[in-house]
């Protein structure tokens, strides 16, 4: 405790290195309470608001710990950001020679076996590919680690990552060619030998599902874990602990087949045509959803004679492809490789195909060409916390968005994580001077079909005060759509769609812009951060309660509903509080910032369940008055707290 006083004290090491650091109380206590946990075993949960620095506050005790330390990120940028940027200067100022290291999934990692082969078939690909294949290939000779993210230029939905990295299922293991020159093992040699390793929630979750089914380990055993972003884990480990065959697995294999049928077996023409077979089951699969994008519960299309008839057909082509590949498996390492993949997919197909047993749900999506068909289970809370046990001493979950009101029982129901200690530190912005919470009068229900064309009404004059500078947050993309077709003739600023580029690409113009009006759904609701006047303003469309069409949430509250309990309360409304409170997190990022934040939703103060997201989120000053909303964007000063304007004109019916 006295080294972190040391360090993050108002006089401490980082005051005097850092330019501007700000001494922050709620940084401080947060980092008493990790080093206590590090220091002997158990689980602490905390929440810390916007700007407290909970890297800092985590890594510090980290690094002076003496223990071996995983620190997990909800995304590969955060884990590049702390491992580049934040963790070499908090090393160096504390002078500690703590050993480091950065790992990621598989397909993060160019595999040079894979690129060897598509550099002898790239004829076969497109002038596009064949040109990211010459540049990969040339960066390829200079890369130390491999880590394709070094790579500048090529979109991440390019055709070109799936030839160059490998996945569990087509990797060649001791067999291969490169072996020797793998960097997907070389990361690994280096976690295990590192103090502190930085890894992704993905990651996470694919080394608990790996020990769940007893084939081993990704990572190396930890004294300490640190889950950032931590309120994101559920969803990634529901995903994990479930199944998953997708049109692009099935297709994938085809294609891997096909390429070592070429190296391995060119005298068996079986081979080729009981791929065809396949590639056209599986398309002839993806036509029977028809051609929308959706997601639905299994019942939606298992009554469906079409649907049947063609995922019958998969299954028996996919056998078929299985006996022939068993056949000549000894042919080669590939085609071995090829066999038992084909088995594993047979033996997942299988399993999909059982009967719902209460535990699990089935559901399916499909997207432009592909399609994903899903059995997932309703709780994983046993058996997450079945791998804690077996995976560290102590456990850190940290977010700025963990608790709803002052309850962590939402977060702590989903992991199964009863006995924890938690912890809460309020933002040390100042909210009540920095941002105006408004919430308009007059709107219709969010169920109304001229609903979102009220919420543009209500907009385009704040958008004009504000001048651009906004976020416009939908909970749907086809609000979001309506309301782009409605501002295109309503605001003189530039309008940024998304979908019309990827997300990294539209937040980079919108900063460039500094007058911009970005619309999004839930992929800029977190994860976003836009400091200083460029976002001066964010409009929320609805509350943010999960879609009721979602296959999911729907199983999930069934059971609660069979269980006696409140499915509302117990599930939807917390999660809800979450959401609300990552989107309005956007707005203010940094101690000079300034903005009014906009909630359309009338029930937010029509309906009892209305308090609960009050009581949740940051304590903004809050009006009801539109000349007051449209005031504040050119009042230097702040604006004086009015919790009581909202307050006077709840309703607690």
């Amino acid at each position: 405790m006295d080294r972190i006083e040391e360090i993050l004290g108002r006089e401490g090491l980082l005051a005097n290195a850092l330019e501007g650091y700000r001494y922050r109380v709620q940084q401080h206590q947060m980092a008493e309470a990790v080093a206590e946990i590090m220091a002997g075993q158990g689980t602490l949960i905390c929440e810390a608001g916007t700007g407290t620095g909970k890297t800092f506050a985590y890594l510090v005790p980290a690094l002076l710990s003496g223990r071996k330390v995983i620190l997990s990120t909800g995304t590969r940028n955060l884990q590049d950001q702390l491992y580049d940027k934040d963790l070499p200067l908090v090393k160096k100022i504390l002078g500690t020679p703590v050993k480091t290291a950065l790992l990621k999934g598989r397909a993060n990692y160019l595999c040079p076996h894979r690129l060897n082969i598509a550099m002898d078939e790239s004829h076969l690909q497109t002038t596009r590919v064949q040109r990211e294949l010459r540049k990969i290939h040339h960066w390829s000779n200079r890369t130390r680690r491999g880590d394709i993210a070094e790579l500048p230029g090529i979109p991440e939905d390019s055709m070109v990552w799936p030839l160059i990295t490998s996945t569990n299922d087509n990797c060649l293991g001791q067999e291969c060619p490169s072996y020797d020159d793998c960097h997907l093992l070389e990361a690994r040699r280096r976690a295990f030998e590192a103090d502190l390793v930085i890894i992704n929630h993905h990651l996470l979750c694919a080394d608990f599902a790996l020990k769940a089914g007893g084939f081993g380990e990704l990572l190396p055993e930890a004294d300490c874990i640190v889950v950032d972003e931590a309120h994101q884990l559920p969803d990634t480990a529901s995903n994990f602990f479930g199944f998953t065959l997708s049109g692009r697995q099935l297709l994938d294999l085809v294609r891997d087949i096909n390429l070592e049928y070429q190296r391995e077996a060119g005298d068996i023409p079986e081979i080729p045509e009981q791929c065809a077979a396949l590639e056209t089951a599986v398309r002839e699969l993806r036509l029977t959803f028809g051609a929308d994008s959706r997601r639905g519960a299994w019942s939606e299309i298992s009554r469906d004679p079409a649907f049947n008839q063609a995922i019958e057909q998969l299954g028996g082509q996919l056998e078929e492809l299985g006996q022939i590949l068993e056949r000549v498996r000894e042919r080669g390492k590939g085609l071995e490789s090829c066999a038992d993949r084909c088995k594993t997919l047979i033996a997942g197909m299988q399993h999909l195909m059982q009967a719902d047993d209460g535990e699990e749900v089935r559901w399916f999506e499909t997207f432009r060409t592909t399609f994903r068909l899903n059995r997932t289970p309703l709780s994983i809370a046993e058996r997450f916390s079945a791998r804690m046990k077996e995976s560290a001493h102590s456990w850190v979950f940290t977010s700025a968005t963990l608790a709803v009101g002052e309850s962590f029982k939402h977060f702590q129901d989903q992991l199964g994580l009863d006995a924890a200690t938690t912890a809460r530190w309020e933002s040390p912005f100042d909210y009540p001077n920095q941002a105006l919470w408004y919430v308009p009068r007059g709107l219709p229900q969010p169920s109304m079909p001229d609903y979102t064309a009220a919420v543009v009404d209500t907009a385009a004059p704040l958008l004009e005060a504000s001048r651009g500078r906004a976020f416009m947050l939908f909970t749907s993309y086809r609000a979001l759509n309506i309301a782009a077709e409605m501002l295109v003739e309503r605001i003189s600023f530039p309008l940024l769609v998304q979908g019309e580029a990827p997300k990294g690409e539209l937040l980079a113009r919108f900063r460039e812009l500094g007058n911009a009006v970005l619309l999004g759904t839930s992929a800029f609701w977190e994860g976003v951060d836009v400091r200083g006047e460029a976002l001066s303003c964010v409009i929320i469309d609805k509350l943010p309660f999960a879609s009721p069409g979602d296959p999911v949430l729907q199983a999930r509250i069934e059971a609660v509903r069979k269980k006696g309990g409140n499915p509302f309360n117990e599930f939807q409304l917390p999660h809800a509080c979450i959401t609300l409170k990552q989107g309005a997190g956007r707005l203010i990022r940094d101690v000079s910032d300034r903005g009014v934040l906009v909630v359309c939703d009338p029930r937010l103060l029509k309906k009892r369940y209305g308090y609960t997201f009050l009581d949740s989120m940051p304590p903004m000053a809050r009006t009801r008055d539109p000349e007051e909303a449209v005031a504040f964007f050119n009042q230097p000063a702040a604006n004086p707290h009015r919790d009581d304007a909202i307050e006077d004109n709840a309703s607690r019916q």
